[in-house]
């Protein structure tokens, strides 16, 4: 069964404040920077230092982040926090199918491989964003 959690999207922001989040509840923070995927050679080198994922973890704490980096979209206040789903592909697609009813069509991302794993994001018809992550099927 996938798991969800908060999901916030920062404006290159995101280290700040996940830092900040990991000295107010303590746990194990971990950072990835674009620089460090195999998407850097996709993106502009200004954007190399953003953070592509962000996880914080203590006990009952558990938020992910990333920092905002997609070419058309901006972020405003209401779409800067999402549900993160974890899951297996087979997991992910199902859910991922009965969200998109109705979603908005601009703010799709379809659910596929990615070289990190499976990816896929929504805003379903009542305007939540939903990110999706799972390892990569074998």
């Amino acid at each position: 069964m996938p798991n969800s959690t908060p999901f916030l999207l920062f404006e290159d922001k995101c280290a700040e404040a996940m830092t900040f989040y990991q000295k107010c509840f303590g746990g194990e923070l971990t950072l990835t920077k674009l620089s460090d995927t195999p998407m850097k050679d996709q993106m502009p080198k200004e954007l190399h230092n953003r953070i592509t994922y962000a996880h914080l973890k203590n006990g009952n704490i558990d938020i992910s982040a990333t920092d905002w980096l997609h070419p058309t979209r901006q972020p405003i206040q209401g779409n800067t926090v999402a549900i993160h789903v974890n899951g297996t592909y087979n997991e992910l697609t199902e859910i991922f199918e009965n969200l998109s009813k109705g979603a908005a069509k601009e703010l799709l991302d379809e659910l596929r491989v990615m070289p990190f794993g499976i990816y896929g994001h929504l805003a379903d018809k009542y305007g939540i964003h939903w990110f999706f992550k799972g390892e990569k099927p074998e």
